[in-house]
């Protein structure tokens, strides 16, 4: 990753700066991009990918959501069966 200061990420980031981030394989980082769930562009001839770090938090959050949400449907799925949900 750039060395700007420390703990502050440059406002692009390379894939390998993203899966960096993710802690996953560059492989990842870039499905994620050519899948359109992670947002992109292109820069330079070479066309490489830059990510905005803004992007990026954006897109942990959302992750975190959409965790948090399969969590809550999961219990909801099972909240009428008595075994769960009785109280002694």
């Amino acid at each position: 990753m750039s060395s700007r200061s420390p703990g502050r990420l440059p406002r692009f980031l390379t894939l390998a700066d993203v899966a960096d981030v993710l802690a996953v394989d560059l492989n990842v980082a870039r499905e994620l991009v050519e899948s359109n769930q992670l947002a992109a562009i292109r820069i330079g001839e070479a066309g490489q990918w830059r990510v905005e770090q803004d992007v990026l938090e954006a897109f942990i959050e959302d992750q975190y959501e959409l965790r948090r949400r399969e969590a809550l449907f999961a219990q909801q799925e099972f909240i009428d069966l008595p075994e769960i949900t009785a109280r002694d």
